[in-house]
């Protein structure tokens, strides 16, 4: 369900990325208080055309009686529509609409020591994640290696280095620039598998990570995830979020089952339920929005998990995927933007 929100402060972080802060009524609180590694899907609409977004929240979450803070950071995309407006157009006051925050890239303070891998924007929701653990768990540490083009590019600056300043015994920060020679740390160049498998031992101790957390472009986070497997890493203790991938063609272009084009959904969503006929290349999310416009979903990408849904029954494909773990589609959840049938009849169910 979506909220009118009204945005409160922007600020510009580089010239191609701002931080957008929104205000919560009093009667929201409680509904967008998130987890530190969360992101709020908002919708707008631009040119009579309804635009939804996912962005991740970086300010630290906060518990009650403190209000909960909704920043979230906004980096240009080549023909983004919402992205450019945010950058051009949206003004203090002017007001959006936002689900509740979601997500589940997120880590609940507990002692132990943490790891991230960032590249880009990508340090948004890390940057809520370690604020957060470093402010309510004394005997956690977090090591943030992130990479980014040039320093001027480079979002969130002061809130790092603040973290730096606010914990230096347990927090430590690595910079990689790609297009940028640096006075002191890394080499520039591009974080590559084979970068960080070489890295990563000679900064910490890759084993006595309790988590490591992967955010970023696809080529960075697969690079980073494979250096961590062969490295020995277990696959529970990395937890990934991508944040931009770029079209594979051919993804929806595959045979379909014949069954496919005969197919009829069936999906339950807050608490209601109804029966659609597939339309031959729809996927269950397009299925479900010709009826049920509160369907949830964002990015349509497979990116954002935002239409994760339960497969009750039947049989699906997803083209494709890098928002669920391997552990979520065991239990047989898949998301529904990228889901087609094969069987006759499929059943799904978004409130589980």
């Amino acid at each position: 369900m979506f909220h009118p929100l009204r945005v409160s402060a922007i600020e510009r972080l580089t010239d191609d990325s701002v931080a957008v802060t929104f205000a919560v009524p009093p009667k929201l609180r409680e509904t967008f208080r998130h987890k530190p590694g969360q992101h709020l899907n908002v919708r707008y609409t631009v040119d009579g055309e309804e635009i939804r977004r996912s962005y991740s929240i970086c300010a630290p979450a906060t518990e009650q009686p403190a209000d909960p803070a909704l920043r979230v950071g906004i980096r240009l995309v080549d023909g983004g529509a919402f992205s450019t407006y945010a950058l051009k157009e949206l003004a203090v006051g002017d007001q959006v609409e936002a689900m509740p925050p979601m997500g589940r890239f997120v880590l609940a303070p507990r002692a132990g020591q943490f790891a991230a891998i960032v590249g880009g924007s990508g340090i948004t929701p890390v940057l809520s994640i370690a604020a957060t653990l470093l402010a309510r768990e004394a005997d956690a540490s977090f090591c943030l290696i992130r990479s980014d083009r040039t320093a001027a590019s480079t979002m969130f600056l002061d809130e790092v280095a603040d973290l730096k300043d606010r914990y230096p015994d347990r927090f430590q920060l690595v910079t990689a620039l790609s297009r940028e020679e640096q006075q002191a740390g890394l080499p520039s160049g591009r974080l590559d598998r084979e970068r960080l498998t070489g890295l990563l031992p000679a900064l910490l101790s890759v084993a006595d990570m309790e988590g490591w957390y992967l955010c970023g472009p696809l080529g960075l986070v697969r690079a980073a995830e494979g250096a961590l497997h062969g490295l020995g890493v277990d696959r529970t203790r990395i937890h990934q979020e991508i944040f931009h991938v770029e079209d594979t063609p051919g993804a929806s272009a595959r045979p379909r089952d014949e069954n496919s084009a005969q197919s009829t959904l069936t999906a339950t969503l807050d608490g209601r339920s109804g029966t659609w006929p597939v339309q031959e290349g729809d996927s269950l999310l397009e299925t479900v929005l010709r009826s049920r416009s509160d369907a949830p979903y964002a990015c349509k990408g497979g990116v954002c998990g935002t239409c994760r849904a339960f497969l009750v029954s039947g049989e699906v494909r997803m083209d494709r995927n890098f928002a669920l773990e391997p552990e979520e589609t065991d239990a047989g959840y898949v998301l529904a933007c990228q889901s087609h049938p094969v069987t006759g009849e499929v059943e799904l169910d978004f409130d589980r």
